[in-house]
């Protein structure tokens, strides 16, 4: 029990009081129960202030300092590690700034990335999976959360309309590697000797993804050894959706060039726009070419839209339930409809691992599926949440934050100070626009106006983050200039937050 860190001598805290009697000593030579106690009780105090600094509204979301800042150190806060052990009194300040000068992503408003909200449920979840600290390698020293894994994953395929005989999966760090984790077993699929004979056994292959899609999918590329200069990006039409007809003629291109096509990306919710690929018409091409298909559900998790997916046949699926479902970071899998092809594409047979004689069923030592060893426990939070929630809680959820969109949406529709980025309404949580203070709402449209205009967001951003009472993210995207994203995944925000923004953004608009 913290055998290690050294007691305060000094100070007048409640926990001060109970250790202050230990000094220092050599490991196990004091009653580490008693110090133990006091100082996951301290931490949970810290924790909870926390959480309920995080959900007032009169609490900043950033107490904002530049890095130089940071590492200079800040009132008793300092980054640089000692070469003799902290007093316990010393970390317990430290975890608190270490809260104290991050984001409060939990806030009602925080607009900033879409992983937002605190489900204390999730964080419950998270706080019993680090006091568990197993491996998701095995079912010998996971076997409750290697089987949660699996009931989860049976579920999951059971929303997509992929039967018991069929379907796959792991949880993964992240939609990143999720996508990889699809390319990877793409090309495994078509040419299985890529894994032991590697690229030069192969023909120069071709991906395809959309223009708006994630960055992920060229990264993957580049990882792969399958090169980012081989990722065939398809032209969107001006609402972020990949173009079928155009997918059908880069194929066609790429078939010339002496490329081999063997896998296409459709994106269930961009990151910027938030737009939906026609899946249908994309999966219809990839039968038909005879390409493997993914949908990067990575943004976007509704229960509609899922339900939709059983007709359509996508040979793999990234789901990330950090994002729209609120699951605390991280929370991401890949779901396969091959069964088998996970283990077959990655398994190496480890001996000090996965030992075939095992006294019990090793089709539930997972971790030969995984490019991973260690693999963190992922899966306890949400299972937890959706013994919560339950799959309508989970719905709900997810509506409330489409309906704060749309409010904002018309809120911004009916101003002039303000302009959308799109005339439609949001297809989901994504709501990009422009604010227009009042010079640049007087100046005649051209190129002049829009370096003006371009400036606005960033200058409105950085004043934002100084006064640290909101947050949210702003970005150029093709021929547009710097223009405001708004993105709800929060069940925490109400209209009043968007009012807020919306109020933020006119007040600082007239500072800068």
């Amino acid at each position: 029990f913290l055998p290690f860190a050294k007691s305060a001598l000094d100070g007048k805290s409640s926990f001060n009081a109970v250790h202050k009697k230990h000094t220092f000593k050599p490991k196990y030579q004091y009653n580490g129960k008693e110090v133990t106690k006091h100082f996951l009780q301290e931490i949970l105090n810290i924790l909870l202030s926390y959480i309920n600094k995080s959900l007032n509204r009169n609490s900043k979301v950033l107490d904002f300092h530049h890095p130089h800042q940071l590492k200079e150190g800040l009132e008793g806060f300092s980054l640089e590690l000692p070469d003799q052990p902290d007093n316990l009194e010393q970390l317990l300040v430290d975890c608190r700034d270490t809260l104290k000068y991050g984001v409060k992503t939990g806030h009602p408003r925080f607009f900033n990335q879409l992983s937002t909200g605190l489900d204390i449920v999730g964080l419950a979840g998270e706080w019993v999976t680090s006091t568990a600290n197993t491996n998701m390698f095995t079912y010998e020293i996971a076997p409750v959360f290697i089987l949660m894994e699996d009931i989860i994953l049976k579920k999951m395929h059971s929303f997509v309309g992929w039967s018991e005989k069929e379907g796959d999966g792991i949880f993964c760090p992240g939609g990143t590697m999720s996508n990889l984790y699809s390319i990877l077993l793409a090309r495994y699929h078509f040419f299985p000797e890529v894994k032991t004979a590697g690229m030069r056994a192969l023909p120069p292959l071709a991906l395809f993804t959309s223009a708006h899609s994630h960055y992920s999918i060229k990264k993957s590329a580049a990882v792969l050894g399958i090169g980012s200069e081989n990722v065939i990006v398809v032209k969107c039409d001006e609402r972020g959706k990949m173009i079928p007809e155009e997918l059908e003629s880069s194929i066609r291109r790429a078939e010339t060039k002496g490329l081999v096509p063997f896998y296409v990306n459709a994106t269930a919710g961009t990151t910027v726009y938030g737009a939906f690929d026609p899946l249908n018409e994309i999966a219809d091409i990839c039968a038909r070419c005879g390409l493997w298909m993914h949908v990067d559900v990575c943004t976007y998790l509704l229960t509609i839209f899922l339900h939709t997916l059983c007709h359509i046949e996508a040979s793999s699926i990234t789901w990330n339930p950090h994002k729209m479902m609120g699951v605390p970071l991280q929370c991401s899998a890949i779901l396969v409809r091959k069964k088998g092809l996970l283990q077959e594409c990655n398994q190496l047979c480890a001996e000090y691992l996965f030992q075939p004689d095992k006294h019990y069923d090793v089709s539930y030592d997972t971790g030969d599926k995984s490019i991973q060893c260690g693999r963190h426990v992922d899966v306890f939070k949400l299972w937890l949440m959706w013994k919560a929630k339950g799959s309508e809680g989970f719905e709900s959820q997810i509506n409330h934050c489409l309906e704060n969109a749309e409010y904002l949406y018309h809120k911004l529709k009916s101003r002039t100070d303000f302009q959308l980025v799109f005339q439609s309404k949001p297809e989901h949580s994504n709501v990009c626009f422009w604010h227009l203070p009042s010079h640049v709402r007087n100046m005649p449209a051209g190129p002049e106006r829009d370096r003006e205009l371009h400036m606005v967001a960033p200058k409105i951003k950085a004043k934002m983050m100084e006064e640290g009472v909101t947050m949210i993210g702003y970005q150029p995207l093709q021929d547009k200039v710097n223009f405001f994203r708004c993105v709800f995944s929060n069940p925490a925000t109400q209209r009043e937050d968007v009012d807020f923004l919306l109020d933020e953004i006119v007040r600082l608009g007239r500072e800068v």
